[in-house]
């Protein structure tokens, strides 16, 4: 594939991501005119619909660039890691360790905050990446894509049910946990995003690390060991950065789902397999698929709303379908 169609893609898929963080700011039960929008965020002048750019729509977009961005890349990585192509931030149980981290934080500790649930559930999903990892590297095959896949998949049930059994146990727990496992974007302060910014800087560092190596590991690993690849450094860095990225986002904005299962096939069928082109396509991609599911839920079925975890299941669905139903689906 050349690299002016790659360029064009990057850019087509960077306006996609703006037209969406301004659509963010703009639209809402309260529609606010674009000139407004942009006068707020250069010179707030303590107007009604400058504080409400200010304090509430501000936090919003910004938490679902982040978001966006770190659940789309963390797709990619784990598909890459796993050889899956229908792999997702849930396949090595990552986003099941940051659910019982928060119910944790409510349950044992009484975290009624969502500031608090966030250091919990990054602490959670870490704790489970390295659990996977370790588990998988005492089996016979090793760190292998199928054993991660099978290690995360054993362990996202059992986490799982343990989330269950204290939600069934305890009335309270639940009615704390229901609002953040739905996943949405509203309701989070601006505190949110700054606090999982630094784990999902480190966490698409890694990415870039791991890319030339990930495209090595695509064509087998005796073929990336002859290329000069050090394996076991290419799959820890793909896969500590899909952990600090899916443990950020999901601690901050709740297990929201199809992202990291969409986005990437959109990368990968835009620019093809060349990772490190398939990460810069997917940044934007996740910012515009997530911030348009925010923005469809507001308008929906005013004056409510449809959180953002909702929209993006019915949407990345008929969209998994039809990837599915096509002869290119193949992984990276």
């Amino acid at each position: 594939m050349g690299g002016r169609r790659r360029v064009l893609v990057l850019v087509g898929a960077s306006v996609l991501a703006i037209l969406a963080i301004f659509a963010s700011l703009a639209v809402g039960s309260l529609g606010i005119p674009l000139g407004e929008v942009w006068r707020a965020l250069v010179s707030p002048d303590g107007s009604a619909n400058s504080l409400i750019v200010q304090t509430q729509r501000i936090p919003r977009t910004v938490l679902g660039v982040a978001a966006g961005v770190a659940l789309a890349v963390a797709g990619l990585l784990m598909q890459s890691l796993t050889r899956n192509p229908l792999a997702d931030p849930r396949i090595m149980g990552v986003s099941s360790g940051a659910s019982l981290g928060v119910v944790i934080a409510i349950f044992v500790f009484g975290v009624d905050a969502l500031p608090g649930f966030v250091w919990f559930g990054i602490f959670g999903a870490f704790a489970t990446g390295l659990l996977v990892f370790s588990v998988a590297a005492r089996t016979r095959t090793g760190s292998s894509p199928v054993t991660l896949a099978l290690v995360g998949a054993a362990i996202d049930a059992s986490f799982s049910a343990v989330v269950i059994a204290i939600l069934t146990l305890d009335a309270q727990t639940f009615e704390q946990y229901r609002y953040w496992v739905i996943g949405s974007l509203t309701g989070r302060p601006a505190e949110v995003s700054f606090t999982v910014l630094p784990f999902i800087l480190v966490g698409l560092l890694l990415a870039l690390i791991s890319a030339r190596g990930l495209d090595a590991l695509a064509l087998g690993e005796d073929v990336a060991v002859g290329l000069g690849q050090r394996v076991a450094v290419t799959r820890f860095a793909a896969g500590a950065g899909s952990v600090l990225l899916t443990g950020a986002a999901v601690a901050a904005a709740g297990p929201i789902g199809f992202v990291g299962l969409a986005v990437p096939h959109f990368a990968r069928n835009l620019v093809g397999n060349d990772h490190r082109w398939m990460l810069a396509v997917s940044v934007p991609l996740g910012v515009a698929f997530l911030l348009g599911a925010d923005v469809i839920g507001r308008v929906i079925v005013l004056p409510d709303e449809i959180r953002a975890g909702v929209i993006t299941a019915v949407l990345g669905a008929p969209i998994l379908l039809f990837l599915v139903r096509r002869p290119r689906l193949v992984t990276a």
